[in-house]
């Protein structure tokens, strides 16, 4: 009987597997790949061995970071949801990937931890009752101080130097983003092609939670709201990989 690959990874709300990117990224791509893989929600990091989620545990070995265990379910596991994708198709997913890390996360990190409104009332609270005493008062400050840091030390360049300033420029980059993904994506269900691959995982994980969470405050989510075609995409693979278990 093969060994049994356990992915631990934040817990499922607003209607999702997971809220968190990471983790919604590979079990995205798990289920696009059918790799069978059993999901332990970790609702305080301290809890896993690296104190980083979603991380992937098989035969005593520990795999963090999507990118890496995607590239060990494809190689090592055999779980490859890109093997009909041509050369050309693989440039572009690593392209688009590549833009989603630059242009839409600092924004995202922006609009969960960083705004004062969405973090009082949404992440803050979400993130507080999934983690025991004392660690409810300490597991959220550290994810909006890591948030912050990542902004102005990606995007705080000369002459931006505060997350004031830097505002702007990345809402407005991320606003790009998504009309580019909205244009390549067009009317299609998937990015290339009739099945889904590993691009169609990141950019559910990206944009899944901008869609589905209940923001006080969010102008790229009210961008989003004008992208139709996004909306659906991610309601599509909810309901067509997800829909026995919306919420984790």
């Amino acid at each position: 009987m093969a060994a049994t690959m356990e992915l631990r990874c934040w817990g499922g709300d607003w209607g999702l597997p997971s809220v968190h990117t990471e983790s919604l990224i590979v079990l995205a791509y798990a289920k696009f790949s059918g790799a069978t893989i059993t999901v332990t929600p970790i609702d305080w990091t301290w809890k896993t061995l690296t104190g980083t989620v979603p991380e992937l545990v098989y035969q005593g070995s520990t795999i963090t970071e999507p990118a890496q265990i995607l590239n060990f379910l494809r190689k090592q596991q055999r779980f490859n949801a890109d093997y009909e994708l041509s050369a050309r198709q693989g440039a572009d997913t690593m392209a688009y990937i590549a833009l989603l890390e630059e242009k839409l996360r600092p924004a995202l990190l922006h609009t969960f931890w960083v705004d004062a409104e969405n973090y009082a009332n949404l992440t803050r609270p979400w993130f507080a009752s999934r983690s025991p005493f004392p660690l409810n008062f300490l597991v959220p400050g550290r994810h909006a101080n890591t948030a912050l840091s990542r902004i102005l030390l990606t995007k705080g360049e000369s002459p931006l130097h505060t997350i004031t300033e830097v505002e702007g420029k990345i809402y407005s980059e991320a606003k790009e983003c998504l009309n580019l993904l909205s244009h390549r994506l067009g009317t299609a269900y998937y990015f290339f092609g009739n099945t889904p691959c590993s691009l169609d995982a990141f950019v559910f994980g990206f944009v899944a939670p901008l869609h589905k969470a209940s923001l006080p405050s969010s102008p790229l989510q009210s961008h989003l709201r004008q992208l139709d075609n996004l909306q659906r995409f991610c309601d599509h693979i909810l309901n067509a990989h997800f829909s026995s278990h919306p919420d984790g």
